[in-house]
């Protein structure tokens, strides 16, 4: 008798349906599963085996044939246990075969017949709603990515024991709530991150900071230790506007994907933020590995990639990110497969000056050469300078300041001005070409950014920079054209262009 369950295993962040076959022939008692499977896939009998036994169900003395068809995509993963448990079952007259028709099994299956969860749920629901199945089967753990999905039933077990019930007409299983994706309060979405507000001085910094915000400008901090970089790299979240519901759905696809199940992740109530170890190799930067796993610059998509001390970090690893934050996107090409990944984060990177940190400090004397300077900057290369678009000094702040200073503008206020200049720059379409940035820039303004780039010995890439730079000001103002004061502002957020003192 042969009987078919629908199941999926996760490439990168999508999703390929697997049809389980099982057909239970004449021969010696066995067990063979193919279809390439992997060592996680294959040692499902084990676990199938024991958990279906749990419920009082005895393996019939016949020759068991199971086939993960296609049979060209190597299968990773536990997450095929349940489809093939129900797929077992059926061809052994347990359950009809015809409930399985239309129904996507998901879950590891412990040898006491539990359902474990799964990561990557959330992308093999939406697989399978792309594919017409209509009802799917989910741990309880996984309860909240399966509410995300509103074009498919999906169905919460904690046994197997449950699911056969089900399948066979018997007790019904309970259906996963329905979710909304970014219903949160503002005020509950910033307990995540510090408030731009807690920054005291660096009115420079923070300025430079809501122009990345409002633009989508990768940015990079360059000043002494304890400076604040890295504080005001972690209010960017807060001020960034909230994603809509189908960059909320993407966000939470891609955490499902690794496995990151932390109710704020899922439910897209604000845009993640990654700050990887310098340690990290090129791998778990980009993504890789077998199977093919997301990257950081995959995680923090949609939302803020934080470097800190951009030069300790592998030469391979960094300049990875040149392609990427052009390209929005990372392709992992490989013997066997080609995997494409969604990378646009917003990139803050920080760095000190010198090796020690002082250079440039009125503070603190700098004990570092002119050669250990050009060397320890050399860690990062021109070309991936080149794509930040601000390049700010951050300097030291006073104890009178951070003790007297006042308290700056809170991260409300300054998320409304973004939310305000993102829809003006949407509304004036994409700007990637030299015609469409120069047309609604006034002669003067124009002129000076000619003579700065002349000057300062800017590329071509790092004169566009600066002319979007200059139309990210302008929307901050209120304003489509960009004046010649948008434009100096601009400019001056080309530090690491200047030649060094």
């Amino acid at each position: 008798m042969l009987a078919t369950a629908h199941a999926a295993c996760l490439i990168g962040i999508e999703a390929c349906p697997i049809e389980v076959e099982v057909r239970l022939g004449d021969g010696l008692p066995g067990f063979d599963i193919v279809g390439l499977p992997e060592r996680g896939v294959r040692e499902s009998r084990i676990r199938v085996r024991s958990a279906l036994s749990s419920i009082g169900f005895v393996f019939p003395p016949r020759h068991l044939v199971l086939n993960l068809a296609p049979g060209d995509v190597r299968k990773h993963g536990s997450g095929l246990d349940l489809a093939i448990a129900s797929a077992i079952l059926a061809a052994c007259g347990r359950v009809p075969t015809t409930a399985l028709d239309d129904v996507l099994f998901v879950g590891e299956l412990s040898l006491s017949g539990e359902l474990k969860p799964v990561r990557g749920v959330l992308a093999l629901l939406r697989s399978a709603e792309r594919s017409g199945l209509r009802h799917a089967v989910v741990p309880s753990e996984n309860e909240q990515e399966g509410a995300l999905v509103s074009g498919i039933s999906v169905y919460k077990a904690s046994h197997v024991a449950e699911v056969v019930e089900w399948i066979s007409g018997g007790a019904g299983l309970e259906a996963c709530g329905a979710s909304e994706l970014s219903r949160k309060e503002p005020v509950e979405e910033f307990r995540d991150h510090p408030d731009l507000g807690e920054v005291r001085g660096q009115q420079v910094a923070k300025r430079a900071l809501e122009i990345a915000a409002a633009g989508g400008h990768h940015a990079l901090f360059v000043g002494s230790p304890g400076a604040g970089k890295t504080m005001l790299a972690r209010c960017m979240p807060s001020i960034l506007p909230r994603p809509s519901s189908d960059e909320a759905l993407e966000i939470a696809t891609i955490a499902s994907s690794a496995g990151l199940r932390a109710p704020s992740v899922l439910a897209g109530h604000s845009r993640p933020f990654r700050a990887p170890h310098h340690t990290a190799s090129a791998t778990a930067i980009v993504g890789g590995g077998e199977p093919i796993r997301a990257g950081e610059i995959t995680l923090a998509h949609r939302g803020v990639l934080f470097l800190d001390e951009l030069p300790e970090f592998r030469r391979d690893a960094i300049e990875t990110l040149r392609t990427t934050m052009e390209e929005g996107e990372v392709v992992i090409a490989r013997a066997r497969q080609r995997v494409r990944l969604p990378a646009e984060p917003l990139v803050i990177a920080a760095m000190n000056p010198c090796p020690c940190g002082h250079h440039g400090d009125s503070k603190r004397h700098c004990a570092c050469g002119p050669a250990q300077i050009a060397r320890y900057r050399a860690r990062v290369s021109g070309p991936l300078l080149d794509r930040f678009d601000l390049q700010v000094i951050v300097p030291r702040v006073s104890a009178r300041t951070m003790r007297q200073g006042k308290r700056g503008e809170g991260s409300v206020d300054v998320r409304l001005r973004v939310e305000k200049a993102r829809r003006r720059l949407s509304q004036d379409g994409a700007r990637n070409s030299l015609e469409s940035l120069t047309g609604d820039v006034v002669p003067e303004a124009l002129a000076l950014l000619e003579v700065g780039v002349e000057r300062l010995r800017m590329s071509a890439r790092a004169y566009l920079k600066a002319l979007k730079v200059a139309h990210t000001i302008a929307a901050l103002e209120g304003t489509d054209r960009v004046l010649p004061s948008h434009a100096a502002e601009a400019l001056q957020y080309r530090a690491l262009d200047r030649a060094p003192t």
